[in-house]
Order: structure tokens, then sequence, then C-alpha cells
């Protein structure tokens, strides 16, 4: 790769970086409790004003990684092209349908402002859908389908070898704040279910979820 590739490949980075380091600080319970506690009447306005900043700075970057994408590195082709295309629509398929199981309105901010919402806890509830018998964090694994069945430029391998490091930290980082939610109920959620990638022999029956619901 050229010199100028390389300039486009670190300012890439530096803004991929910077972007989640921004996304988990204000994502933290710290920055949630400190608004909390010297500026309550905010609070309401937190997750939505926090959703709409994660679109706005995400846009720019997406610009970037595919006006200067560098030289492609391959592309699939064939079968493994079907494959791979088959594979990112059953994650859209399968993104979709999770909505059915996340309570979208306080998920996007618009109860909390509806209702003036100021506790930090009532945006941190557990929930397994079925998704969740499964994978801890589905959101995650159908994001992980979704950017590893592309075609990869220079970019769009940097753009997902960042994306899956911070698929791995972030989710470290959510679960801590639902360990101090939830306790033993979600350890042992966590000793039962992967994180990740859904393994076959890792998984609850309905019988089981049901049962570490109750206890929450």
């Amino acid at each position: 790769m050229t010199e100028s590739v390389w300039r486009d490949m670190a300012l890439l980075l530096f803004c991929w970086i910077g972007y989640f380091v921004l996304h988990s600080v204000l994502a933290s319970l710290a920055v949630k409790r400190r608004v909390a506690a010297t500026r309550p009447d905010l609070m309401p306005y937190y997750r939505l004003v926090f959703n709409i900043l994660a679109v706005l700075l995400l846009l720019p970057i997406l610009w970037l990684s595919y006006r200067d994408s560098g030289p492609m590195l391959w592309r699939w082709q064939g079968i493994a092209a079907w494959l791979a295309n088959g594979l990112a629509l059953a994650a859209v398929v399968g993104f979709w349908l999770s909505l059915k199981s996340y309570d979208m309105q306080e998920f996007l901010g618009f109860r909390q402002l509806k209702f003036h919402i100021r506790r930090v806890e009532d945006q941190e509830h557990f929930h397994l859908s079925r998704f969740h018998r499964y994978v801890r964090h589905p959101w995650y694994f159908f994001g992980l389908v979704m950017v590893w069945t592309r075609d990869m430029s220079a970019a769009t391998l940097l753009s997902s070898m960042v994306i899956t490091l911070y698929f791995i930290v972030g989710s470290r980082l959510e679960e801590k704040k639902l360990l101090v939610y939830h306790g033993d109920t979600y350890r042992r959620y966590m000793a039962r279910v992967p994180g990740l990638i859904p393994l076959p022999w890792k998984s609850l029956t309905a019988e089981e979820a049901e049962a570490l619901l109750k206890q929450a």
C-alpha cells in the first residue's frame, strides 16, 4: 500500500478508537451517576441524546471508510458469496426479530423522556429473549456476522477488526454493570450461556430462562 493509503488507514483507526472510547465513557455507570447526582434534570434526556450522538458521530467514520477504502483484499465468489450473503441476511432477520424482545421505547430513550425518569437503574433491566438463551449479546453476534461476511478492502478489514475488538471489550464493560444490578442471577447466567458466539453445548431451556427471570 502507498503512503497515502497508510495515512488514510491511520486516520480511520484514530476515528474508530475515539468513537468507541467516547461511547464507552458516556455509557459508563460513573458518568451516568455523575450526571444523575449533579444534574438530575438532564437524566430524562440522557439515553436519547446518547443514541443521537452515537448515530451522528458514526456517519463521518462510515463516509471516511468508503471514501478511502484502500486496495481490495478479497471478494467472496461463487458458492462462498451465496453463503456469506445468506448468513448476512439471516443476521439481519435475526436482529429484526430480536427487536420484539426489547422495550425499544426505553432503549431509544423515549420512555425516560415521557415519564421524566431520572434514576440510572431504570435504564438497565434484565431480560432473556429466546436469542439470549443461546448467546448473552445477540446484537453483537448478529453484528459480527454482518461485518465479517462482507467483501474486504483495507478499510473494511481495519473497521471489522476494530469493531470486533470493541464488541469484546464493550460486552465485558456492559456485563460489569449488569453484575452490579443483578448480582448472582446474572453470574449464573454468564456461567451457562456464551458471550458473543453461540455454542451448541451451552444454552438455556425456556424453563431455565424463566427461572432466572423470576430470581432477578
